[in-house]
């Protein structure tokens, strides 16, 4: 089944307790692409990026068999920049700097060739930008998924609600759920935001796994626990990859099967945390796939008698 990404594909400059980089690949569609790669072979990508952006990068993606034809390069542009600083917790962290540039009024464009994708995954952008996007397909793809942040909730919470009341997946951490749905109990917030419209929804919790809510159905995947976690820069997008690649690959909607993929994409998290930016999950095989899977599998294994 295709797979169409639309979102950010950026440079990162990043400080954590474990090191800190130059300017290094980033972006939301980046992180998303290169996770999905290891499951759908139609991987599409639409996003925009300036002359500065290296070359060797695009090819990189297209060796991993995304097809980048919806990659726009602004000649005259410079590529979205974020700088930023992690506590020694890793769960929080400062903004030195964002310089939107090409974003700054970016309206992607969807190719004819992109039009027939059956999955989508809008990545975090602007929620007004997410819903033209989703408006310019002929006919909706059959499942889209959706990632946000807490900044549009406290500047366009009415666009964000728009938005999400057309999806069928919202990917969110726990504060923004709190946030969104005004309920601490992630159990009530789960239930006041599936009735805005998502039928499934992923409340992430970094370093404590991850929940997965459908109805009235409940799944909680734990994190692996990590001697070290270098750069948690793109595990959200990396995770979402890992899920909805492996959706696109089983096309199957089953609570059982979204299980499976929660444990697939928590799986591909955990690899990108071991680096900084993309490095860890560009070079992956199938059998460190498997096997990191397995681990979770085991974390979570009992039996009672």
């Amino acid at each position: 089944m295709s797979l169409l990404t639309v979102g950010s594909v950026a440079f990162d400059k990043i400080e954590t307790p474990f090191g800190k980089t130059d300017k290094i690949i980033g972006g939301a569609a980046t992180y998303i692409t290169l996770a999905a790669s290891y499951f759908t072979k139609k991987n599409n990508l639409v996003g925009i990026v300036g002359a500065d952006f290296p070359q060797e990068m695009i090819d990189s993606l297209k060796a991993h068999g995304v097809d980048t034809a919806g990659l726009e390069v602004d000649p005259n542009g410079k590529t979205f920049f974020w700088s930023g600083r992690y506590h020694n917790d890793m769960n929080s962290r400062d903004t030195l700097e964002t310089q939107l540039n090409v974003l700054e009024n970016y309206e992607p464009t969807i190719p004819e060739q992109y039009q027939d994708c059956e999955f989508l995954m809008l990545g975090n952008m602007v929620p007004a930008v997410q819903h033209m996007t989703l408006n310019k397909f002929h006919k909706k793809p059959k499942f889209v998924m959706l990632d946000t942040m807490n900044l549009w909730m406290d500047i366009a919470m009415d666009d964000l609600k728009g938005i999400i009341a057309e999806i069928d997946c919202l990917t969110i951490n726990d504060s923004e759920a709190r946030q969104l749905s005004g309920d601490y109990s992630l159990k009530k917030a789960a239930n006041t935001i599936m009735a805005m419209g998502p039928k499934t929804l992923i409340i992430k919790k970094g370093e404590h796994g991850a929940l997965l809510f459908q109805g009235e159905r409940t799944f909680f995947c734990p994190a692996l626990p990590l001697e070290e976690v270098f750069d948690p820069t793109g595990a959200g997008d990396t995770f979402a990859g890992g899920f909805i690649g492996y959706l696109a690959q089983t096309d199957d909607f089953s609570f059982e099967n979204m299980k499976r993929g929660i444990i697939y994409g928590s799986a591909m998290a955990s690899f990108c945390v071991e680096k900084f930016g993309v490095e860890r999950i560009q070079n992956l095989t199938e059998r460190e796939i498997d096997d990191r899977v397995m681990e979770f599998v085991q974390l979570s294994s009992f039996e009672i008698n």
